[in-house]
């Protein structure tokens, strides 16, 4: 079974190539972030007609997240029971669907801005309910994942240069403190293979020749129970999606299992 993550920075916009790659990698299940879509717009049908069932849950703006399988799609839940708002909002950055034999969440963290800003608050509230919400889940005997964009780089070593990241976000101690309290409940991270370079970046920016330089975070994660983590056989960042016109500045991860 192959599973991946990727934030394609709208959907609409990577209609075209989410299609193709869909259909090139074998991809059975897929978290997708960043739909900037409403429900009502996503594009299900074109899905459906290439063998994929849609669980979705956005609103337009910047956020929104999906499950897409031809594996099967049960047990669908739309956003983190309890979960904290932001300025009065539900914003929509999680939903889970049993896929098969695997349940999965895909998740898009909140960014946090800046150190300090409420939106950083909320961040770190966001990430305290996700570890509320998959307790049960994590200690369980079927293979899990949540699978996303975190927002946040684990090491020193997931940036392209620390130095740069000097008091911003995606790096400080309390956002690494959130990660590991998710590894306490019986997750750990399933790190991909660099198909180039050292280092397997997720996600380069568009601007000064993130890409072309390499200046990229691991910032897509996947993080799996213990029978998920036993079933892995696999796991890479698919770069060449981030190459050439209509890119997403993220690539996806993806994750083979034995199951």
């Amino acid at each position: 079974m192959r599973i991946a993550t990727w934030n394609v920075n709208s959907i609409t916009a990577r209609l075209p190539r989410l299609l193709a790659w869909l259909e090139s990698s074998g991809t059975d299940v897929l978290c997708l972030q960043e739909a900037k879509t409403t429900q009502e717009q996503f594009p299900e049908q074109a899905l459906r007609e290439i063998g994929y069932e849609s669980a979705v849950h956005a609103t337009g703006r910047w956020n929104g997240v999906a499950v897409l399988s031809r594996a099967g799609l049960d047990d669908v839940v739309r956003g983190l029971p309890g979960g904290p708002e932001y300025e009065g909002v539900e914003e929509p950055r999680a939903v889970a669907a049993t896929c098969g034999p695997v349940r999965v969440w895909s998740v898009y963290v909140p960014n946090g801005r800046e150190v300090g800003h409420a939106h950083y608050a909320y961040k770190l509230r966001w990430l305290d309910a996700l570890r509320g919400t998959i307790t049960q889940d994590a200690a369980g005997e079927r293979p899990f994942a949540v699978l996303g964009d975190f927002n946040i780089a684990p090491t020193d070593a997931d940036v392209w240069d620390r130095s740069a990241f000097e008091g911003a976000t995606h790096v400080t101690a309390d956002e690494r403190d959130a990660l590991a309290a998710l590894r306490e409940e019986g997750l750990r991270d399933v790190v991909p293979r660099p198909l180039k370079y050292d280092h397997p970046f997720t996600y380069w920016d568009y601007r000064q020749l993130g890409f072309p330089k390499n200046r990229g975070m691991r910032i897509d994660l996947v993080y799996g129970n213990g029978p998920f983590g036993a079933a892995v056989k696999d796991s890479y960042v698919d770069r060449e999606e981030r190459k050439g016109k209509g890119a997403s500045d993220h690539a996806p991860v993806v994750v083979d299992l034995d199951v």
